[in-house]
């Protein structure tokens, strides 16, 4: 079920922007727009699909306009063209009252540099959401403690930020916008400024937690490695045009452009790929190849990381099932082989 809908955005930054809208419409690029008028082109025609409970990872270089996107979300930027429907409500056409509602009760944001309030504590920075929305300060100060908790924060409510390292910051940051109980998270750049240590461990945090709360969640990043381990589906944006979306595994093995497979030539596929991706369906798989006594079964989204010594050095077969157990096809050498190398 489709919780946001964005359908051909256009954003262009300047004096005159709808005069220089049919310009781009007509295919000129961003570097044109930009000689040839002073005009900065954002977003190019963009439309795209988030489904409710997913993690939708939109990636892309500086510039590229993944941040501008994600700010036609909650209406931080309006278009130049285009619509943005949440939930069917169309976002542009609410007046300011609406939009501030909006904001409060359907949607939090977590920022790069934290935007944590230096002089209140740990559980007040919590908690600030709930005081907007005039939410008694007994069930605020309650709902704070249980999402500090959450983010292994505990013992540190009384604190303060500078108190603080960069990754705990960035934890309270997270526990903020989760204690409103938002349906949608806006995550821009959130971990970015983190080292990787700690970026790692964020991440593992957002899947633990995500796997529980299933918000849709919009998450910005310049980091393939970031987008391929949290994205339930990734879209890459270039100049301010999204040029493919797709799951994980699309994008490693059919990538759309030479951009894109310039991003995914160094990835370890193996760390990526699932067996249901990787496997010959049955119907399709040669049963003399199969050796009755050395098959392996594993369920269909096991990353093919794990199978790959008995494969390589057993030469087992794989027998890969669904949920139920069902066999839904078969992994040999030669499969593991092709998808490790596919150009």
């Amino acid at each position: 079920m489709s919780k946001i809908e964005i359908k051909n955005i256009y954003k262009i930054f300047g004096n005159h922007p709808e005069q220089i809208l049919p310009m781009v419409r007509d295919g000129a690029t961003k570097e044109e727009v930009r000689d040839e008028t002073d005009h900065t082109v954002g977003l190019d025609n963009v439309s795209l699909s988030i489904k409710e409970g997913e993690i939708f990872v939109c990636m892309g270089l500086s510039g590229s306009g993944k941040s501008t996107l994600i700010r036609h979300i909650n209406r931080l930027i309006d278009p130049t063209s285009g619509e943005v429907t949440v939930d069917g409500v169309d976002v542009l056409k609410l007046d300011h009252k609406e939009l501030l509602e909006f904001r409060k009760h359907s949607m939090s944001m977590v920022f790069q540099r934290f935007g944590l309030f230096p002089h209140k504590t740990i559980i007040e920075n919590v908690a600030f959401g709930l005081e907007v929305q005039k939410v008694p300060a007994d069930e605020r100060k309650e709902t704070a403690r249980m999402q500090i908790e959450a983010v292994g924060l505990q013992g540190f409510e009384d604190q303060y930020p500078a108190q603080l390292s960069g990754g705990m910051q960035q934890r309270v940051g997270l526990a903020r916008a989760l204690a409103t109980n938002p349906q949608i998270l806006l995550m821009d750049e959130a971990f970015s400024a983190l080292d990787p240590l700690i970026r790692s461990d964020m991440q593992n945090q957002l899947i633990e937690l995500q796997s529980k709360l299933k918000k849709t969640i919009v998450f910005i990043t310049h980091d393939l490695d970031e987008s391929l381990k949290l994205g339930d589906h990734i879209g890459i944006l270039n100049g301010g045009r999204l040029v493919q979306i797709g799951r994980p595994e699309d994008i490693i093995m059919n990538p759309a452009d030479d951009y894109v497979k310039a991003f995914v030539k160094d990835v370890n596929r193996s760390k990526v790929l699932r067996a249901k991706t990787v496997m010959t369906k049955v119907e399709q798989f040669d049963a003399k190849n199969i050796n009755p006594s050395n098959i392996y079964s594993i369920e269909e989204n096991v990353v093919i990381e794990d199978i790959i010594p008995k494969v390589l050095k057993e030469r087992s077969t794989i027998n890969v099932v669904d949920k139920q157990g069902n066999t839904m096809g078969y992994i040999t050498a030669n499969e593991l082989s092709d998808a490790l190398t596919k150009h």
